[in-house]
């Protein structure tokens, strides 16, 4: 819900979950759908974009492909995507920049390092970079945000997804997983 209430969606907009199929992946897919937003999403495997598709996607690409963003493109056409959810930006704000509309935003909501990009392609496009965490949103937004997403699994438009599980005492192998692993597919829990 925060991020989609930073990027300021409408009804009818396009955007494009880069790493969709983990845990946020997916939920914002879901939750983008139910928005009545064109969803796309990204995978790096066969099962992740299986998965993305079932959660709400009208489209899904393969990261892991050299042209991807050369289909995105195509697929999108000259208009370009409105909002890019953003799970690892220090590989792909570059690319995500080349792919918005006028007005587009991106919505960085992971990152593990730095990235260069060229201000000039925000300032043609008059786009905008929007960092988020649930760290910086006010006991009020959180208890909205947390009845939204209750009602919308007792209602049913959203559906965790539950990943890889893992014991407690596991959690630092859980961790590594995570962090060099190939991708996810749903949410990573820890069981006690």
């Amino acid at each position: 819900m925060h991020l989609l209430s930073s990027a300021r969606v409408k009804a009818g907009e396009s955007v494009l979950v880069h790493g969709a199929s983990g845990g946020v992946g997916l939920a914002a897919c879901q939750i983008a759908r139910a928005y009545g937003l064109k969803v796309l999403g990204t995978a790096g495997t066969e099962e992740g974009q299986k998965v993305v598709l079932q959660n709400g996607a009208h489209e899904v690409f393969n990261h892991r492909e050299v042209n991807y963003i050369d289909k995105i493109k195509t697929y999108v056409g000259e208009k370009g995507i409105d909002v890019i959810i953003e799970m690892l930006a220090n590989v792909n704000l570059s690319k995500d920049l080349s792919l918005l509309s006028q007005g587009g935003r991106v919505i960085v909501v992971g990152n593990r390092g730095t990235i260069e990009i060229n201000p000039r392609d925000i300032m043609i496009k008059e786009s905008s970079i929007i960092g988020v965490t649930l760290f910086a949103i006010t006991k009020e937004e959180f208890q909205q945000y947390a009845a939204a997403l209750q009602a919308g699994m007792e209602i049913g438009w959203l559906k965790p997804v539950i990943g890889s599980q893992y014991p407690l005492e596991k959690v630092a192998q859980a961790h590594e997983n995570i962090i060099h692993g190939s991708g996810a597919t749903g949410k990573m829990i820890l069981l006690l």
